[in-house]
């Protein structure tokens, strides 16, 4: 029975390893990174304080390098990654998380603290490490 009191905050259950790469970088130093940190989502780093971070996964590279056939070494980072990204308060509640990701079809999801990345958080997270806790 799940226990509907029990409030678990995104910042239980996120990593906080992940990895971060500069727009500029071409496609092959993402995949090499990638590879690397056995990972297939980076984020990608704000360019100045005002601006936003962004994302590229693997599937960004498959859609817009690999079907196009296109050279790894000749597209940038910044010109194939999701920015701005939806990204989520450590405080949040994983259920209130969880119809974010819904709602946005979303994979990954940053967390960000005082306009910090502190984590990322998935929806394996969500449910196997936030609604086993509410199980429990």
């Amino acid at each position: 029975m799940i226990d509907t009191t029990k409030i678990i905050r995104v910042r239980d259950i996120m990593k906080t390893s992940y990895a971060l790469i500069d727009g500029a970088a071409t496609v092959s130093h993402a995949l090499k990174i990638m590879k690397d940190e056995k990972t297939s989502t980076l984020i990608v780093n704000k360019r100045h304080d005002m601006d936003e971070y962004g994302l590229i996964t693997s599937g960004d590279i498959a859609r817009h390098v690999l079907a196009k056939d296109k050279s790894p070494d000749r597209v940038n980072v910044y010109e194939i990654m999701n920015c701005p990204v939806i990204h989520v308060h450590p405080d949040m509640d994983i259920r209130l998380c969880s119809r974010l990701f819904a709602t946005y079809n979303l994979v990954r999801a940053p967390v960000v603290e005082n306009r910090v990345v502190i984590g990322m958080v998935s929806p394996n997270s969500l449910v196997l490490d936030g609604l086993y806790q509410i199980c429990r």
